[in-house]
């Protein structure tokens, strides 16, 4: 695994944000279904981040499956200035996890692109539970992925809002 050139988010970065945002930021957390474990992990990194920078509006969604994340990320668009999809695919001996995780991928990037609202991606693509769950943010793991995730679309969204301005 690697986080390798990770970025560190700081408190006075948090502050940034929280401060930059001019209205209060309506975030929607589309979370899949599968693999709970994992995924209440990634809720609660989501969660941890926008409650650090002070975001009361949160909406949490949840999809069937990976697969259904970019449909229902585009719905949650509509009504929120920031999405963050947050999901787990783990390989197994089938060529259907190329198929969700390409999908899911190509289909968020078209939410983004389409709405103009950022989505924080924070599908793990993983080819065994064991680096779903260093990835997943609970005690032990090696990563935050759902931090990161909230973390990069509320960024985005803040930059897009000063860059329309």
């Amino acid at each position: 695994m690697s986080s390798t050139g990770t970025p560190e988010i700081d408190t006075a970065e948090l502050e940034s944000l929280r401060a930059a945002a001019e209205k209060p930021l309506r975030v929607a957390v589309v979370a899949s279904r599968w693999h709970t474990q994992v995924m209440d992990g990634l809720i609660a990194g989501s969660r941890r981040f926008l409650t650090q920078i002070g975001v009361e509006d949160i909406t949490l969604v949840r999809a069937p499956g990976s697969f259904e994340l970019p449909v229902l990320s585009a719905a949650a668009a509509s009504e929120h200035d920031a999405v963050v999809a947050l999901g787990v695919v783990i390989r197994g001996g089938t060529p259907h996890f190329d198929y969700v995780c390409q999908a899911a991928t190509d289909g968020l990037l078209r939410v983004a692109l389409d709405t103009g609202v950022p989505v924080g991606f924070g599908l793990l693509t993983c080819d065994d539970e064991q680096q779903a769950l260093e990835r997943a943010g609970l005690e032990g793991s090696q990563e935050d992925k759902g931090f990161e995730a909230a973390h990069a679309a509320v960024s985005a969204a803040v930059e897009a809002a000063r860059l329309a301005s």
